[in-house]
């Protein structure tokens, strides 16, 4: 299996494994990098080979005439989604967390309100509040080990200076395939209260059996505010092409922010767009095929081997390569339980608060790794919370 495959990424300038000791103090010698979301396997070979055809060519100049692109987007969303867009309505980023303050930045004012469902991925918050609007923390309800949403609360909460929500769609950390009956609630909450909608959907493509994603753009009423977010990056595992696409069906929010574009003179690199039409291609869907179930694979011995632990509990995973464990149950601090796995066992993760209210009691454990790996994290785990056993 191609993903079995262990490719030492130590010295290649890897965020991932070359920054885990100097973030985390976990030794680059003996740890376990299970903390930023890349994957530890090769992206598929079109990929690869798009990128051979640029080293071939030998001139890596302006990138001209993206019709071709644009259509490949076009092709996988209505392929694999059931999303038919208009391709003019298609703006390419660097990367989504720039996306996302490029929204920020076109659709608010200093000082408004951005709501966040927290916990959430923890770039929102950064770019929001370096852009000096507030953070409006609307907690999800955590019921049993599953996030859901809670209209009524966040009703009473909003006091009218907020301007624009941000969706994690599916969400990370919790895993999360939101049903169209939450994604229609999450519209009429935006209509309520004459918020912009942006929905990053980056883990649209990572989606397990059992769970269906419905991308936002296909609920009813709410393409007059609605900013659509998607990439190839965690899909096909080409985060450092930083390429992403913002969607924009309204017109006018659509020339608003090209118009904003152009003023901070920013286009997309070559090599993310080469790489991105490869990826969306009948070939690059057989990959995320075998991807998903072998991701499957690895998401259920981490499941049944954390949760063999007394006091820890993985919420169960609908999308997405990213475990979100529950600490709350060993009756330890959060830096106790934390340093069990940062210095007991040596694995480098992500630490909960970081992702908002919420998040105290957890940590995020990326499990897009070969197997071998993931079964050495459980047994490194059982090992660090052996005295509870």
């Amino acid at each position: 299996m191609k993903f079995d495959e262990i490719i030492n990424r130590t010295g290649s300038h890897s965020v991932k494994w070359d920054m885990m000791e100097n973030l985390y103090g976990v030794p680059a010698s003996e740890g376990i990098a299970m903390w930023v979301a890349d994957m530890d396997f090769r992206a598929p070979q079109c990929v690869q080979d798009a990128i051979g055809k640029m080293h071939e060519h030998g001139i890596y100049g302006y990138y001209g005439d993206d019709s071709s692109y644009r259509a490949a987007i076009c092709w996988w969303m209505q392929n694999r989604h059931g999303w038919t867009l208009d391709p003019e309505a298609i703006f390419t980023t660097h990367g989504l967390v720039n996306g996302t303050a490029m929204c920020v930045d076109t659709f608010t004012q200093p000082g408004n309100g951005v709501v966040l469902m927290t916990p959430v991925y923890h770039a929102f918050a950064k770019v929001i509040r370096a852009n000096n609007r507030r953070v409006v923390e609307c907690d999800l309800i955590n019921n049993d080990g599953r996030y859901e949403m809670d209209f009524d609360a966040w009703d009473a909460q909003l006091d009218g200076s907020e301007k624009m929500m941000i969706l994690c769609s599916p969400h990370n950390p919790g895993g999360r395939v939101w049903t169209r009956a939450e994604l229609d609630g999450v519209a009429a909450f935006a209509k309520r209260h004459d918020l912009i909608l942006v929905s990053d959907e980056i883990h649209h493509d990572l989606v397990f059996p059992g769970a269906q994603h419905t991308p936002m753009a296909l609920i009813n009423g709410i393409e007059d505010r609605l900013i659509m977010m998607t990439a190839t990056t965690k899909t096909f595992n080409i985060a450092g092409s930083h390429s992403g696409n913002v969607i924009i069906p309204n017109p006018e929010l659509r020339q608003k922010f090209g118009a904003r574009m152009m003023g901070l003179g920013l286009s997309p690199n070559s090599f993310g767009l080469h790489m991105a039409e490869a990826a969306y291609s009948p070939e690059g869907a057989a990959w995320v095929d075998d991807l998903v179930t072998y991701l499957d694979g690895n998401r259920q011995i981490f499941d049944a081997g954390i949760n063999a632990i007394p006091g820890l509990k993985s919420m169960p995973l609908e999308a997405t390569y990213l475990a979100w464990v529950d600490f709350a149950g060993t009756g330890m601090s959060r830096e106790e339980f934390t340093d069990r796995v940062e210095k007991g066992a040596k694995i480098a993760v992500n630490h909960g608060p970081t992702f908002g209210s919420g998040g105290d009691n957890f940590l995020r454990f990326n499990l897009a790794t070969p197997r071998t790996v993931v079964e050495q994290a459980v047994d490194r785990m059982q090992a660090a919370f052996a005295d509870l056993q």
